[in-house]
């Protein structure tokens, strides 16, 4: 798989995301659910923790990618909505710092939304990855 990245601008390369990506020469495409902080019986976790909450969300986005052969790194879209768009900025480095890990910078949309399908949720990951 090839990426390229097309940034008109730079800022959005310091957060952590590509404003666009060309991807060709890959075989499969995986469409992730929204992965929020749930345990491994659906039941929310973290209520009120921003940071555990976002952390939590990634490991169950990871382990969707593990699950297809896949792994942060073939992330190319990640779809982020917070029912508290300033608190999520403060903790964001949570994230940023495993996609830097990862070293890839998808292409994202940040939402802020009344709530989630659980109210004690505050964040939800949904991504696309390709291999």
């Amino acid at each position: 798989m090839e990426r390229t990245a097309v940034n008109p601008v730079t800022w959005s390369v310091e957060m952590g995301f590509n404003q666009g990506e060309i991807v060709s020469g890959h075989t499969r495409t995986l469409y992730c659910s929204g992965q929020t902080a749930t345990g491994g019986d659906g039941g929310p976790l973290h209520a009120g923790d921003m940071a555990a909450q976002l952390a939590l969300s990634a490991d169950n986005l990871e382990a969707v990618l593990g699950k297809a052969g896949m792994s942060l790194a073939n992330l190319v879209r990640l779809n982020v909505y917070t029912t508290d768009v300033d608190l999520l900025f403060r903790n964001y480095g949570v994230l940023a710092s495993r996609l830097g890990a990862a070293r890839v910078a998808p292409t994202t949309t940040m939402l802020g939304v009344a709530r989630l399908a659980l109210p004690e949720l505050m964040v939800e990951l949904e991504g696309t990855a390709v291999a």
